[in-house]
């Protein structure tokens, strides 16, 4: 699918706000309401709006301690991949897992209210998945940036 400006400035309208309503929308587009309503059909349909969700303040909630742990594991089989990430995904306080190139297997990001539970994480959770050869935590100290607007 080509997205064309409206589109574009469609996708960004809800990425900034997905409560809007189509008729609030259909003002900034200088669309009809219907026309909107197609639109964001049509965006759903095709896969490039994935979902809406809605985004929550981490210390508000006693989950502002956050740590993105590198991880390496002890072999490169398929099998040690495919097993650990379908553990991984099992694990409430990781909040993203990606596979990357480099010094380690896998970054995670993870939140927990603290450094003593993270460290209760870590000890029966984490270190006892299969196939984990070594791990090394870096901690946030501040968030200068935390957006979920893909430019488009």
């Amino acid at each position: 699918m080509t997205l064309d400006a409206i589109d574009k400035k469609l996708l960004f309208l809800l990425q900034t706000d997905s409560k809007k309503t189509t008729k609030e929308l259909s003002l900034k587009l200088n669309l009809s309401v219907t026309a909107v309503y197609e639109r964001i059909k049509k965006l759903e349909r095709e896969g490039i709006i994935d979902r809406y969700v809605v985004l929550l303040d981490k210390a508000k909630i006693e989950k502002g301690f956050v740590v993105f742990c590198h991880l390496k594991l002890i072999q490169h089989t398929k099998g040690f991949l495919t097993t650990f990430e379908s553990e991984v995904v099992q694990l409430k306080e990781v909040l993203e897992c990606y596979h990357v190139s480099g010094d380690y297997d896998y970054i995670l990001k993870i939140v927990v209210k603290d450094m003593e539970a993270y460290r209760e994480f870590l000890v029966t959770k984490l270190t006892t998945l299969q196939h984990i050869g070594s791990t090394q935590s870096t901690f946030m100290i501040s968030e200068v940036k935390n957006t979920t607007v893909v430019e488009v």
